[in-house]
């Protein structure tokens, strides 16, 4: 009776004890990290993230280059020295041809200001330029001075790339923004994944400790109820058994561990030596309309902008093929002050007037429907660019409707698995105590075995899908629904 009460005893006090367990989370020790810290350092250090940072850091330097093609050029142009020491033919007075010796020096240096004109697609330029021809066997120097002159190229009937990159660059470019945005959301959502993976062989490598440690009770007290007769033989050889699949178990589980955490460390550059990772807090349980989710996603994403560029390059490639087809002509205008003279200053005295003025053109008489297959083709590329994009807005605005409504469930579902969870841990308990003092079978107990450890790896793949469809949402919205701010708006700051 005292041995029997004395049982009861320690059954209680392991009860009471796993009553006042909370939810299940590992404990924390010196040196853990979170998913937070993993994400932060993986964003400053890891090598994707780098890219990420070079390939927002290259768009801008591509915008940098088209906007200075709208801006004032100034130039440096010229051939100095340009000596030659040759024979050649020279026409005499009399009409005849006689090879002579000659040994002249013809360089000029000139200074152009150019504009372009976004608008028409034309050339404004300003332009200096001096020349200096020597005749060494003479003994004879002439200048030839433009001291100023203003010119005016304008295609007609071209193509103006100007104008259509005026449409299309700014948009590249702040769609650049919103893609480096949603590559970081992307790379978290991803270390979110991996950081899971470790942290749900690490769980499987607690649980199979705990395991062996209880299996190696077990057995012992098995081995002492065998000696008393009150356990059989079979029994006695399933707690051994049991102990050995729990070792294999802890042995697996460990090298699993170390197998997701060189994917983690290979993908965030971190150390695997010695990583241990906590156990995040669930994620806030947020209901958002999924008409509100889609609007941020149409007003942040870049897909908003990428598909009106895609229709913008399909037109402008419609309006290129109408631009190198058909009529082409080109305007010339130049006017300003030229004149000559032995002495450099005497050719800035009485300067004469010089005017310039000219239209090339070519168009094609018969080209066997040439041009007009090539714009029907560029056409055809637009309507089906238009159709695509079509498509796939359609698509994207699905997947963000879905993950939207899925935020909801995902949260449920973690809410019963957290409680699950620590029904099953009790019940173990509960299922262990209970053998000790030969109340179950050791079947049930390890049923209750089973369901404990399976309920704990299902509350971490519940945490986990919540942790992943948060960053997914995010990443389709750039938006943080927490703190009720734009992430494309926080980037820019």
């Amino acid at each position: 009776m005292k041995t029997t009460f004395t049982r009861w005893v320690k059954l209680l006090s392991c009860v009471g004890s796993l009553l006042l367990v909370g939810p299940p989370a590992l404990a924390q020790t010196g040196g853990e990290l979170s998913l937070q810290q993993v994400i932060e350092q993986a964003l400053a250090q890891s090598s994707i993230a780098k890219q990420a940072l070079t390939d927002r850091e290259t768009s801008y330097w591509q915008y940098h280059t088209y906007q200075s093609n709208y801006r004032p050029q100034l130039g440096l142009q010229g051939t100095l020295p340009d000596f030659s020491r040759v024979i050649a033919p020279v026409v005499q007075p009399d009409g005849t041809t006689d090879f002579r010796a000659v040994r002249i020096n013809n360089s000029n240096l000139a200074v152009t200001m150019s504009q372009n004109i976004g608008l028409t697609g034309a050339q404004l330029f300003v332009r200096s330029e001096v020349q200096r021809f020597d005749d060494f066997n003479r003994s004879a120097r002439m200048y030839n001075n433009q001291p100023f002159s203003l010119g005016l190229t304008q295609p007609l009937g071209r193509y103006n790339s100007l104008r259509w990159a005026r449409k299309i660059e700014p948009l590249r470019y702040e769609e650049s923004g919103r893609q480096y945005v949603e590559e970081r959301e992307t790379i978290a959502q991803r270390i979110t994944e991996l950081y899971f993976d470790v942290l749900l062989q690490q769980v499987n490598a607690q649980v199979a400790r705990q395991n062996v440690q209880a299996n190696e009770e077990m057995l012992r007290l098995g081995k002492e109820r065998f000696r008393l007769g009150r356990l059989s033989q079979s029994d006695l050889l399933l707690l051994l058994l049991n102990l050995l699949n729990s070792r294999k178990a802890l042995g697996q589980a460990q090298l699993e561990a170390q197998n997701a955490a060189v994917n983690l460390q290979s993908y965030t550059g971190l150390a695997t030596d010695s990583l241990r990772l906590t156990v995040p807090a669930a994620t806030p349980a947020l209901r958002i309309a999924t008409e509100h989710a889609l609007a941020l996603a149409r007003q942040n994403r870049r897909e908003t902008l990428a598909f009106r560029r895609r229709v913008l390059q399909a037109e402008s490639a419609v309006a290129q093929a109408k631009g190198t087809t058909g009529l082409q002509a080109t305007f010339t205008a130049n006017l300003g002050y030229v004149n000559s003279a032995p002495d450099l200053w005497a050719t800035y005295a009485n300067p004469q007037n010089q005017q310039q003025v000219s239209l090339a053109f070519s168009m094609p008489l018969v080209d066997w429907g040439r041009q007009k297959s090539i714009v029907k083709t560029a056409e055809l590329n637009r309507q089906q660019v238009q159709h695509t994009v079509a498509q796939e807005q359609n698509a994207f605005e699905q997947t963000v409707v879905t993950q939207a409504a899925q935020l909801g469930s995902l949260h449920e579902q973690l809410a019963l698995s957290t409680q699950a969870d620590s029904l099953a841990q009790q019940r173990y308990a509960i299922a262990r105590a209970t053998y000790q003092v030969g109340r179950i079978s050791l079947t049930d107990l390890n049923i209750a075995l089973a369901e404990k450890d399976q309920s704990k790896r299902a509350y971490i793949a519940a945490l986990r899908a919540c942790w992943v469809a948060r960053y997914r949402l995010r990443a389709l919205t750039l938006y943080d629904f927490e703190r009720q701010e734009s992430l494309v708006a926080t980037a820019a700051r």
